[in-house]
C-alpha cells in the first residue's frame, strides 16, 4: 500500500563543510514502526534521484539498535551507504534525536555512529577484504587506462582498481556504458579507482573515484563505503591504520579512514542544503471541482 502521507525530506552534502561539495543524500526519516511500502520508497529515490536517499524509523523499545536505515540508489536498493548514513546521522542531530551516539539495523548488520561536540561523524561500518583477481575482460578499454593490479572487495561486490599514480585517477574519463555492462556481467555494483596521493603533505593520503552506472550512478561524488575497501588497503600499504582519502570527482570529498580491527571508522562533516516537504500522491487529493462557467 503506497504512503499517503506527507514527509519531510531533507537534501544534505555529506562528508564536506560547504555546501554544493561533498555527496548530496535526501534523507527521510519515518514516524512509524514498520518500513512503508518499498515502491513508495524506491518512487522516491527516482524522484530525489540522488546517488542514495535514506529511509529511517525509530527502533522503539529495542536492544539491537536505535533506528532501521535503508538506502536506495534511482534505480536499486544497496546493501551499504556511508555518506548517506552520515547525512541520517546529521538530520538526527539537528532534530535533537541523538545526543552523542546513535545505531542502526541494515542490510549489513549493526552500524554504528558518534557525533563530536565539533559536528564531525565517525560512522563504524565492517572494513572490507581485497582479494587480488584477474583483471575483468573490457575494463582496461573501459576506463581508458591499464590498471597495475584489480582487486575483489567480498561482500561490499565492488571491483577495486589500482592505478600507477594520482594523475592518472584524476583524469579519468572512462567509457560509463562500457563500465555497466562490465559491471553487470561480473554480477559487481561498481568500481573503485584509486592510486596513493601524489604529495601526502598535500592533506590526503590516496585519491579515489567511484562508478556504479549498474544501480543508475554513472559517477558517486563521494563514497563512504568504498572507503571500508580503501581505508584497510591503504592502511596495509602505508604501514598506518588512520589515513585521509580524497575523492576526486568533480564536487569531491575528504574520507577520513581509521582501520580497527575487522572494522573502518570513517569520519566527515556535512551541510543540509534543502529542508521540504514530499506532498502526498495527487489520486489521494479530493478531486477538483470544475468551475462554473
Amino acid at each position: 500500500m503506497v504512503d499517503r502521507t506527507a514527509v519531510r525530506v531533507r537534501v544534505i552534502d555529506a562528508f564536506t563543510d560547504r555546501a554544493f561539495a561533498g555527496n548530496p543524500a535526501a534523507v527521510v526519516l519515518l514516524d512509524a514502526e514498520d518500513w512503508p511500502d518499498e515502491q513508495w520508497m524506491r518512487d522516491i529515490a527516482a524522484e530525489m534521484n540522488l546517488s542514495e536517499t535514506a529511509f529511517a524509523f525509530p527502533l522503539v523499545g529495542s536492544v539491537e539498535a536505535d533506528w532501521a536505515l535503508r538506502w536506495f540508489t534511482p534505480a536499486a536498493e544497496v546493501n551499504l551507504c556511508g555518506h548517506a548514513t552520515l547525512a541520517t546521522v546529521h538530520a538526527l542531530k539537528a532534530d535533537a534525536r541523538v545526543a552523542d551516539q546513535v545505531s542502526f539495523r541494515s542490510r549489513s548488520g549493526i552500524l554504528g555512529a558518534r557525533v563530536a561536540a565539533d559536528g564531525r561523524i565517525t560512522l563504524d561500518f565492517p572494513a572490507a577484504t581485497s582479494t587480488l583477481v584477474t583483471e575483468p575482460a573490457g575494463l582496461a578499454e573501459a576506463l581508458g587506462v591499464a590498471p597495475d593490479a584489480v582487486y575483489s572487495t567480498g561482500t561490499l561486490r565492488d571491483v577495486l582498481v589500482i592505478l600507477a599514480d594520482e594523475a592518472a585517477v584524476r583524469g579519468l574519463a572512462p567509457n560509463i556504458t562500457e563500465l555497466e555492462a562490465i559491471t553487470r556481467r561480473e554480477g559487481v555494483r561498481g568500481v573503485i579507482v584509486t592510486a596513493s596521493a601524489k604529495d601526502p603533505s598535500g592533506g590526503h593520503d590516496y585519491v579515489s573515484r567511484f562508478f556504479a552506472p549498474a544501480v543508475g550512478v554513472a559517477e558517486d561524488p563521494v563514497t563512504g563505503s568504498a572507503h571500508t575497501a580503501l581505508g584497510p588497503f591503504w592502511a596495509e600499504r602505508l604501514g598506518r591504520p588512520d589515513l585521509v582519502g580524497l575523492q576526486a570527482s568533480a564536487r569531491g570529498g575528504v574520507v577520513h579512514t581509521l582501520v580497527v580491527g575487522d572494522r573502518v571508522e570513517l569520519t566527515g562533516q556535512a551541510v543540509t542544503v534543502l529542508d521540504g516537504t514530499l506532498l502526498p500522491p495527487a489520486s489521494s487529493h479530493p478531486r477538483a471541482q470544475t468551475p462554473p462557467s
